[in-house]
């Protein structure tokens, strides 16, 4: 059960209301509705990790899969459509679920980002070897948005556990588009 008031449109101030009614039904919009000051501006980085990015949208979903895998599972669920509808395979998928992150399903780009993801997660510091991988296969503006993207759906996981959000089924492919 979560430890925070699920906000709905129905609920919530006019201008958080208008947001939350362009958004799908989900716990994770609901959550951070509590903080009306942060809902838009969050919305827009979210929107713009996922739509604006240099990376390959593959390796985007590879980077939220695998931050789901290690630390909140919520974002898995919602991401393995939207891993599908990027080219991911259902090897991949299978291989990241189980944590075979040097599987011969994924290129030496996907294995190096997969790694220093994991690195991320798990504690923070990437050794230089896993870094050097990474950063012979990206250039640094591709680099940064890895971390950023890591970085932005860690931070999303960590409070979603701490809040112990409540799973939602898996949002439509489309559903969720860029700014608000």
């Amino acid at each position: 059960m979560a430890r925070v008031s699920y906000v709905t449109a129905a609920d919530a101030p006019s201008e958080t209301a208008s947001v939350l009614a362009k958004l799908p039904d989900l716990n994770v919009f609901a959550m951070v509705a509590n903080a009306p000051t942060v809902l838009r501006p969050w919305l827009r980085l979210g929107g713009t990790l996922l739509n604006d990015l240099a990376i390959d949208p593959l390796l985007r979903e590879l980077v939220i899969m695998q931050v789901g895998r290690l630390a909140a599972r919520y974002e898995w669920d919602q991401h393995v459509g939207i891993a599908r509808a990027a080219g991911a395979t259902e090897e991949q998928i299978a291989a990241l679920d189980r944590g075979d992150d040097d599987a011969a399903c994924f290129d030496d780009t996907q294995r190096a980002t997969l790694g220093v993801v994991a690195d991320l997660v798990r504690d923070g510091d990437v050794p230089d070897d896993r870094y050097a991988a990474l950063a012979a296969r990206l250039d640094d503006r591709r680099v940064v948005e890895v971390m950023v993207l890591a970085g932005h759906y860690l931070g999303l996981a960590r409070m979603m556990t701490a809040l112990r959000i409540d799973p939602d089924d898996a949002a439509a492919l489309g559903a969720i588009r860029a700014s608000t």
